[in-house]
Order: structure tokens, then C-alpha cells, then sequence
């Protein structure tokens, strides 16, 4: 009979096991539900940054003869175009010269830099014909 009544609750020692068990894994729960509230974060910045440089892309159809040398400011997010001729192997006078435009976006989060950068090609505009007389 004494040993039944042993047996009927939990001692200190079981308690203060479960006690540390759970706050261990509260402490983890925390921590993967910050990391997925700053990841969160993370992505909506990243996302800004793909739209500022598809804005500044929309801004020229074509890239003037001497090149897009660009650079400025824009909520947070600095930003810098340059351009440069890109062989292609093909020329005539119909076929438009082409330029390698990058864009490169540079934002900080925390204490970590961010960048992204982007490439695209865009012809050299042409310069506007004479008009005989």
C-alpha cells in the first residue's frame, strides 16, 4: 500500500524536468516565428528593390551614343545604371548597335548590405536623319 501512494503524483524533480522541456521548446517557437517575421521583411524590401529597377529600366527604351551612366537615391535604396557596347558578331546599317545596361541596388537591413543587380540589353538609339532640301 505504500508504494501505491508513491506513485500518485509527480515528484519536484519530474516537474521541474517538464518545466525546463517546455520552456526549451517556447524558446524555439520564438525563435522560428522572428525568423519568419524578419524573413518576411526581408522579402518585402527585396521586392522594392525588383520594382525600382524595373522602374528605372522603363525610363529608356533605347541608350543614348554615348552610353547610360545614371546613379541616385530613391527611399532608402541607392542605385547606379552604366552601359557599355555589346559585341554581337552581327552589323549592318539596319541592325541597331547594342548596349549591356546593369542596374545595380544597394539597401541596407540591420547591419548587413543588401544588393541587387540586374542586366538587360537595349539598343543605342539612333541619331535623328537629316532632312534633304
Amino acid at each position: 500500500m505504500s508504494a501505491s501512494r508513491r506513485q500518485r503524483g509527480l515528484t519536484l524533480l519530474e516537474l521541474l524536468v517538464a518545466f525546463a522541456i517546455m520552456a526549451m521548446a517556447l524558446g524555439l517557437l520564438y525563435r522560428v516565428m522572428g525568423g519568419s517575421a524578419r524573413s518576411a521583411g526581408d522579402i518585402e524590401r527585396y521586392q522594392r528593390a525588383v520594382v525600382l529597377a524595373q522602374s528605372l529600366l522603363s525610363l529608356r527604351d533605347t541608350v543614348p551614343e554615348g552610353g547610360w551612366q545614371q546613379a541616385g537615391e530613391s527611399s532608402g535604396f541607392r542605385w547606379q545604371i552604366q552601359s557599355m557596347p555589346y559585341a554581337t558578331g552581327v552589323s549592318g546599317p539596319t541592325i541597331p548597335v547594342l548596349h549591356e545596361v546593369s542596374i545595380a541596388i544597394v539597401w541596407s537591413e540591420e547591419s548587413r548590405q543588401r544588393t541587387l543587380e540586374l542586366t538587360t540589353l537595349r539598343p543605342e538609339r539612333k541619331p535623328p536623319e537629316q532632312v534633304r532640301r
